[in-house]
Parts: C-alpha cells; structure tokens; sequence
C-alpha cells in the first residue's frame, strides 16, 4: 500500500486514497488528529536509539542497526539500569504527549522540537549525524505504526515531502545531507520504496485538482522550518501529464518559515523581560547574542552556545555588572529550568491567535508568577520584518525564473494562516488574484496524489 508522508518542521501528517479512488484521505496521528507536532521526547536520549533497534521491522536492516550501534546500546542499557527504568516504562512519546511530558518536567529529559530543521545544517560530526538518523526513524516508526493500525494495513511505498532547500548554506551538500538522513530512516522504519517531491510542487497538485481551466500558478508554501515558492502550469490539459518536468517553471526555497517568526517574535517582544535591553554599570548595552541563542531553537550551534559552561560562567558575572539583576536572574532561571522552547512556544501561540486579533494578552506564568506582556499585530508585523522580507524575495524569484507573471497566488502552509503573511503577498502582487488554501493538509494531499501516479 502506498502513501503520502509530509514529514513535516511543525506537524507530520500522512494521506492515503479513499475508498473510491478519487479523494485523499487524511489518517488520524495523534489522540484522533491528523496532523502530529513534529516533537519527541525521551525520558533519556540514550533511550532513542534502543526504542529504534527494538522496533526496525526488517530483520535484516534491525541486525545491522544493532551491529553500528552496540555502543550506544550498552550505554541505553547502563542509563536504564543507573536510573532504574523498567524495562516496561514507556520512554519515548510523540507529538502532543511530547509536549506534555516537556511542559510538566522542563529541566528533565530530552525534548526536540522540528528535527527537520536541523537536518540540513552544516558541520554535522558522523556522529550528530547518526543521533538525527535515531530520531527521524524513531518518529517515523511511531507515525507509520499509528497509521497502519488504523488502515489495518502495511504502508509499504511512500512519497516524501522536501523543501526546496534544507538550509541557505552550501545548499547542495545540505540537501544531500537531509535526504540521506531522511532516506535511511525511511528505509529503517520500514518503508520499502521511498521517494521525494518538492513540498510547493505537492501543494499545488492539490490545488490544480479543483481547477477548472488552464492557469500559470504561484505556490507559496510558508511552513514551519522553510518557505518553498513554485511557478507551475496546471489545470485540466495538465493534471494527468505523466510528466510535469516541462510544467515547472521556477522554484525557490529558503530555510526562513514559521519558526523564525516565533523567534523573533520572542526575542523583540520577549526577551527584554528577561533583561536584553538592559545597561551594565558601566553604561554599556547588555550583549545580546545569549538572548538570541536561547530563543533560536531551530539552531544546533546556538542551543550548544547557549547550554555551555561558558554561557553560565559570562552570565554569572554580569549578574554582578547589570543595573536589573532581577531580570537577568529570570533568564538565568529560564535557562536552567530549560524553558526557552515553552518561550518559543508561547510566541508561536501568540502569533496565531493575531491571525484573528489585534491584540494578544501573552501568560508567561510558567517562569514567574503573573508574569506577562501585551502584543499587537502591528507589534508582530514590525518583529517579523526581516524574514518576510527574505520570502518575499523568494517569490519574486521564482516569477523571475519563470519569465512570466501568474494568473493567480495560491499560498499554503501553516504559517501562511497569519494576517500580516497574507497582506504582504497581496500588497506585493497588486491585482493579481490571492487563493488562500488549505493550510495544514495540501502537501500531505499532493504527496498522496503523487504516490499515486508512481505506485499505483
């Protein structure tokens, strides 16, 4: 049986055919919903890689898994024996359930939030490379598990959603590198044939099924870890092409999504709270680059930075230097409880509900009592400036590419749901007509429909 598998920065997702052949169907993932937070969180990262070597279903594959992974199975084995985990005790959880376990014990475990995020990114030791590959099967073991109970069938075939670039740096050795990482957990998790489209390039096949004539489409997919931008010919004379090489016009993508918005939505409206916008006694400007770190939660090296003992030892001095210790102590607080992911997610929350409201009341009584901050759209709209600029030059690209300008502006991904996203593209475009578009499910839904022209 084949499927469509957005693996998502933000939410994973995975669409089958219905029972009349015809319409895409969306399986439920996560306590009845079809899209899964992209999270994990293990009682001990050790614990990763044994739940991976107990579940690869392939005999073959799971043999040389624990073969290249003895190592890090002794040390599994001594974690759970150290800290007296039962063999029994669950120790790994996904997408809500990662969430929850995070926000009750912050300061214990291992919490990752948008793995996909990371990789692409450049540097990557064999071994940080391994630890993603642990956690991207683990991840997809679960989801593929979920959904062939409720099929009641083995997912054998797969499409894959990619963007178009994993990150902006040396993007060709960075796509290798993702895809790799991608392909191999695919492969261990189960998946016998597996195949990659580009995520616009999905969205829009969605899309074209409901159109009725010819058109030149811009897709702008904003997600949550990239923005992919694509200028494609479909309709009716198009959608049954076997194939669509020739259709393809331009595309674009950039590793700038839903992500950097929350963070910088946290870092300008947030972290002066924590003391970011404070003077030293010397007059000085507090340094600002260890506020930055610690909301950048898509960033491995800034979540190295901002965990290393020399971040600790900087911070405690100017503890001393500062003219607000009480601020900077909340920092130092939010640093050792390990809350900076709750931040970012409270920015993210923020942002959606200004989707829908001028004005956000954000409750950030999880790091001190009646601790909070108002947020405006406007406010929003001013901290998002520099990576809506960054997508907006990707969609003037992809036009450039093309030579041609679009009869019409589908724009979907998640992000895309905010206000302010949607203004900018139509203050860009002029009168071009904007189609907003199912946000969460049109990837996962042209994956599916691809899936089906290869497999089927």
């Amino acid at each position: 049986m084949f499927a469509g598998f957005d693996y998502g920065t933000s939410n994973c997702a995975i669409g089958v055919m219905g029972s009349s052949g015809a319409d895409v169907k969306l399986l439920p993932l996560d306590q009845g919903r079809a899209f899964m937070p992209s999270t994990l969180y293990a009682i001990e990262r050790e614990l990763i890689c044994e739940y991976v070597g107990q579940h690869i279903p392939n005999k073959q594959i799971q043999d040389d898994y624990l073969h290249i992974r003895r190592g890090l199975l002794a040390q599994a084995q001594k974690v759970r024996i150290d800290e007296d985990i039962r063999a029994n005790e669950q120790s790994l959880f996904f997408g809500h359930e990662a969430f929850d376990q995070y926000l009750e014990m912050p300061s214990e475990g291992y919490f990752i939030k948008s793995p996909k995020s990371f990789l692409g990114a450049s540097g990557l030791r064999p071994a940080f490379v391994h630890f993603f590959e642990d956690i991207v099967t683990a991840m997809m073991l679960g989801i593929k598990q979920r959904a062939e109970l409720t099929l009641g069938h083995e997912i054998t075939h797969t499409v894959i959603g990619r963007p178009v670039n994993f990150q902006g740096f040396n993007a060709e050795k960075s796509n290798q590198q993702a895809l790799e990482i991608l392909s191999t957990s695919a492969k261990r998790a189960g998946f016998k044939s597996v195949e990659f489209l580009f995520e616009p390039l999905a969205a829009g096949l969605d899309f074209e099924t409901k159109l009725d004539s010819d058109k030149t489409v811009l897709v702008v997919d904003i997600g949550g870890g990239t923005s992919d931008c694509a200028m494609v010919r479909m309709g009716p004379n198009y959608r049954n092409k076997a194939d669509r090489t020739h259709d393809f016009l331009g595309h674009t993508g950039e590793r700038v999504g839903g992500n950097d918005l929350d963070i910088q939505l946290a870092g300008k409206e947030f972290m002066p709270l924590f003391g970011m916008q404070s003077l030293l006694k010397n007059d000085c400007p507090m340094p600002t680059q260890f506020f930055w770190d610690a909301v950048s939660t898509n960033d491995a090296g800034a979540q190295s930075e901002f965990n290393s003992q020399q971040t600790e030892n900087t911070l405690r001095q100017l503890l001393s230097d500062t003219t607000e210790p009480e601020l900077l102590q909340r920092f130092l607080t939010l640093r050792s409880e390990k809350q900076n992911y709750q931040i970012v997610r409270s920015a993210e929350q923020s942002k959606i509900k200004l989707s829908e409201q001028i004005t956000d009341h954000v409750d950030l009584n999880y790091i001190e009592s009646q601790l909070a901050c108002q947020i405006t759209r406007n406010q929003f709209a001013q901290a998002i400036e520099r990576p809506l600029g960054r997508m907006s030059n990707l969609m003037n690209e992809a036009v450039k590419q093309a030579e041609n300008k679009p009869d019409l502006i589908y724009i979907t991904g998640g992000s895309a749901k905010s206000l302010v996203i949607q203004q900018s593209v139509k203050q860009q475009f002029g009168d071009i007509e904007v189609v907003d578009g199912d946000h969460f499910g049109s990837v996962t839904a042209g994956l599916t429909l691809w899936a089906k022209k290869l497999f089927s």
